[in-house]
């Protein structure tokens, strides 16, 4: 299952697709005695899709006996061991796959000429994705991070390793014998060439980023890096050869206290604009600025949903989830249209809107 969603991996997966492209999104859980009805949950909601190819007069039996195949096999493809709080299965002739969303997603089925992707962007925005590029003089090793782990990220030429004849990094740093191995110029151009080699991959997916490696290492960063310059400095040896786990409990304390300093820079802005009436506040008037380009900053409380209906195009009432044209995702699709005019887009912990209910916005005018 696809958990890291980058700026060129949108962009492919919002490219039109021949007819039908579907669109699979259901709920699920992280913890038992859930994942039982998720099973049967996610079965159905499959059958649902077929029954609709079936009954689509524009699909030809070839298109739908291919699309049922993918959907079969992205079915196969789902470990609910690793659920979390949603999951979409897209599938289109010869093609499919499956994302796991840290975010609930309303249960639905879409057939389109391209995959429904709100949910998919609203997620990722509310997961906050950072890198973590932990340093040795033999490895560099780069971390996927999300609010609640990091996984070891093989992309970009990632870890990138060499040999050193008669060298135990991990004995190194252990006894604090290092500067003469960061001093010495092939240690320092492959640490050269590990920096530039991130500076690509976020030239693709800019995140903020965190730096893990004995305090030598990161001297060396300081003073011959381009991207790692500017990242969070965590001075903690011997993680380029760790696990996830020990990297996540380094940069946790890091990870938070930002997150704290952002939720405060946020109220302040909100603040600001409030008293400058360039503030907009609640799902209807948040969605009517968004929807005209106005919103500069969006906030949203991290469980926040609307179940909304439309009135004459103008206004949205709230309505029950089934209620006929309901909009379960309505939050999705406000932050979704915000990304998509150059806004800036934060979740912040429930509360912490107090009257706003939830969503709030700073206009651009």
């Amino acid at each position: 299952m696809e958990h890291a969603l980058s700026p060129t991996t949108l962009s492919e997966l919002r490219r039109p697709r021949p007819y039908p492209a579907v669109s699979v999104l259901t709920p699920t859980h992280r913890r038992e005695p859930y994942r039982a009805q998720d099973q049967v949950r996610l079965r159905n909601v499959v059958a649902e899709a077929k029954k609709q190819l079936e009954a689509d007069p524009s699909v030809t039996r070839e298109r739908r006996v291919d699309v049922e195949r993918q959907l079969d096999q992205a079915l196969a493809e789902v470990d609910l061991t690793y659920a979390e709080d949603g999951l979409a299965i897209f599938a289109a002739p010869g093609e499919h796959q499956v994302w796991s969303l840290a975010r609930t997603v309303p249960e639905r089925v879409v057939l389109s000429d391209t995959f429904l992707t709100r949910n998919l962007v609203s997620a990722h925005a509310a997961e906050r994705p950072f890198w973590v590029l932990s340093v040795s003089a033999d490895r560099v090793t780069l971390w996927n991070g999300s609010p609640d782990r990091v996984t070891e990220a093989r992309v970009g030429g990632f870890p990138r390793t060499r040999r050193i004849e008669n060298f135990d990094a991990e004995r190194q740093e252990r006894i604090g014998n290092i500067p003469s191995t960061f001093n010495d110029e092939d240690t320092r151009h492959f640490l050269r060439d590990a920096d530039l080699a991130l500076r690509e991959l976020m030239r693709d997916d800019p995140r903020p980023l965190y730096l893990t490696g004995a305090p030598e290492a990161l001297a060396v960063l300081d003073e011959l890096g381009s991207v790692t310059k500017d990242a969070r400095r965590v001075p903690h040896g011997g993680l380029a050869h760790g696990v996830a786990a020990s990297v996540w409990q380094a940069v946790l304390p890091q990870v938070a206290d930002q997150d704290r300093r952002d939720t405060a820079a946020v109220t302040r802005e909100l603040e600001s604009a409030r008293g400058r009436k360039a503030f907009a506040a609640g799902v209807d008037e948040v969605w009517r600025s968004a929807r005209e380009g106005r919103i500069r900053l969006l906030a949203v409380e991290e469980n926040y949903r609307a179940t909304v209906r439309g009135e004459d195009g103008d206004h949205l009432i709230p309505a029950e989830s089934g209620d006929l044209d309901a909009r379960e995702d309505i939050v999705d699709e406000i932050v979704e249209q915000c990304l998509e005019t150059g806004a800036q887009v934060r979740f912040v912990p429930d509360g912490t809107l107090g009257d706003a209910q939830g969503i709030a916005g700073v206009l651009r005018y």
